[in-house]
């Protein structure tokens, strides 16, 4: 063309979490039977919707305002309740105005890095979760910069790798957390998130939490919401119904901002949000009006701490699979609904392979693995030998080796199938 129309950003619109469907596929049409244990839909994975939250949805889809659009910040009624729902916890206090509605949370990301000056830059953990590293990336036209999540600590921020690099980056003008974190399953204990609220006064930067499974938080554990250890800070909270309704389908979302009128410059870029939104009209009507029914429902509270504690038990029961095996660290999940494996250091080579019974999967698989080093190796060769899609670690913006799976299959015989089959690849792979 006569011009490049290629965003700077644009190589950077990596989302492994998807990608690596394309390449199952490939699989399928080899006649094998994929697992999909690469993507967070609770549904997909077999899990049923509550009736009583099905009814409440069955009457506002009865209700001519569910079809229209809405103000193009959210339905005022919801706007209100979660605005209330903040309030109650203490610390930053907000009003209905503070709660934007999007798409989903993908869109959020997308409009709250997008409306970023370019060269004002985030630091985000790694592995990161890739809607952000990626959204980051491609606003910038660079790498994503990232602080390190340690291992050998359950998967919690290496504190003083964050400080050094926020200290030697005057480019970074805001921190990212996801708590609980997706993909290590890591829940963030009341003095980290102080800690890393404190990094960012001490800067002067502004913070952005995705808090997409705060009400996912089990084997003990507790943490607390953004908005109670902020303080002054200006922040963006990212919330949704996809995971712990569940409804992912439903494409609904919104950010919580926190002191927005602490600093001009964050009110101002708060408002450009809020001008794009503008733009799109409204996000999507109905599930809006459901939240307030669905959240203030005395069954809600009931519905969060059952499904926490089926999460708890399958994350125990993964867990007991693998945390003997040679080669690979696993930690015991806090919230959400995944869990990382982690090769050690010297597990991978080159060699290494899996026997394939499919001649039409064992020739894709050498094809694939010609030149590709570690953990997609493994990948691979698992998806050819067992069917089983998990998502190379080094998908998520992260130089480990390891990989992805979830603590979604709600069948108990094929989760079991699942965990047993993957525990013996693992010891055949690094063994070979």
């Amino acid at each position: 063309m006569r011009r490049n129309i290629v965003h700077e950003g644009a190589r950077s619109l990596t989302y492994a979490i998807r990608e690596i469907v394309s390449i199952a596929q490939q699989f399928e049409r080899a006649g094998l039977e994929i697992t999909w244990e690469n993507i967070g839909d609770p549904v997909q994975k077999g899990e049923g919707i509550a009736p009583w939250i099905r009814n409440i949805m069955q009457d506002v889809m009865n209700e001519d305002a569910a079809w229209g659009y809405c103000d193009t910040v959210g339905v005022r009624a919801a706007r209100e309740f979660l605005a209330d729902e903040v309030n109650k916890r203490g610390g930053a206090q907000v009003t209905e105005n503070d709660i934007i509605f999007f798409n989903g949370i993908g869109d959020a990301v997308a409009k709250v890095y997008g409306f970023l000056r370019r060269e004002a830059r985030v630091i985000g953990p790694t592995p990161a979760y890739s809607t952000h590293s990626s959204a980051e990336a491609a606003h910038s036209g660079y790498e994503h910069l990232t602080y390190e999540l340690d291992p050998y600590n359950n998967w919690l921020p290496d504190l003083d790798d964050l400080r050094m690099k926020v200290k030697y980056n005057d480019s970074i003008a805001g921190i990212l957390l996801l708590n609980p974190d997706n993909p290590t399953g890591a829940a963030y204990p009341r003095e980290v998130l102080e800690e890393m609220v404190a990094i960012a006064a001490d800067n002067d930067l502004f913070m952005i939490a995705d808090e997409i499974y705060t009400h996912i938080v089990y084997n003990g554990y507790r943490t607390q919401h953004l908005s109670e250890v902020i303080g002054d800070v200006c922040g963006v909270v990212m919330r949704g119904v996809s995971k712990e309704v569940p409804w992912p389908g439903a494409r609904c979302g919104w950010i919580e901002v926190l002191n927005r009128d602490r600093d001009d410059i964050f009110h101002t870029y708060v408002e450009s949000l809020v001008a794009a939104k503008r733009l799109e009209v409204c996000s999507t009507t109905a599930p809006q009006l459901a939240i307030p029914r669905i959240m203030s429902d005395e069954r809600y509270p009931e519905h969060l701490a059952r499904r926490s504690g089926i999460f708890e038990a399958r994350a125990r029961e993964a867990y007991e699979a693998l945390k003997d095996i040679d080669g690979i660290r696993v930690n015991l999940p806090q919230g959400a609904f995944y869990m990382t494996v982690l090769f050690e250091d010297g597990a991978l080579h080159k060699g290494q392979h899996l026997e394939i019974e499919n001649r039409q999967a064992r020739d894709t698989v050498e094809h694939m693995v010609d030149g590709t080093p570690g953990d997609r190796r493994f990948v691979y060769y698992l998806l050819g030998a067992t069917g089983i899609c998990a998502v190379p670690l080094t998908g998520f913006c992260c130089t480990r080796d390891g990989f992805r799976i979830t603590l979604l299959e709600s069948d108990d015989t094929r989760r079991k199938w699942m965990l047993d089959t993957l525990a013996d690849a693992i010891r055949e792979y690094v063994a070979s």
